[in-house]
């Protein structure tokens, strides 16, 4: 990891990651809860994990998503997506009251489609930007 995404994941953990992620926490306990819904918290804890570390990561679409993530979607956005969503976006709002919270402002706004629709998604490396699902050869 280099230095600068050292730096700007303890801030980021410090400022609003911590927050962010007891959020997408609850949201998959819920859903482990209602265990019809395990496999929402599966993502909302993959979600979680990505909250508390996200610089040097991104997200991708993953190969092979269909119908079941675009089902899967509608259903999250209606229960849970858009709750976090609204807090991505309070966040944001907190943080672009300062002027050092400003890029952590702007990436909580990033952030806002993946709590919205977490499904058919993989989290990788910042230089691995097609996925594990990808072959070598691209």
């Amino acid at each position: 990891m280099k230095p600068i995404q050292l730096l700007l994941n303890i801030l980021w953990l410090i400022l609003c990651g911590f927050w962010m992620a007891l959020g997408y926490f609850v949201a998959a306990l819920i859903c482990f809860v209602l265990i019809i819904t395990i496999p929402f918290g599966i993502a909302a804890m993959r979600n979680a994990l990505y909250m508390l570390w996200p610089f040097g990561r991104t997200t991708v679409e993953k190969p092979g998503a269909g119908a079941g993530a675009l089902l899967g979607n509608i259903i999250w956005f209606v229960v849970a997506g858009w709750w976090l969503a609204l807090g991505h976006l309070g966040t944001s709002i907190a943080l672009a009251i300062t002027i050092v919270g400003i890029p952590f402002a702007w990436a909580n706004l990033k952030l806002i489609p993946l709590a919205l629709f977490p499904l058919g998604r993989e989290i990788v490396d910042s230089d691995q930007p097609f996925g594990a699902g990808y072959g070598a050869a691209r």
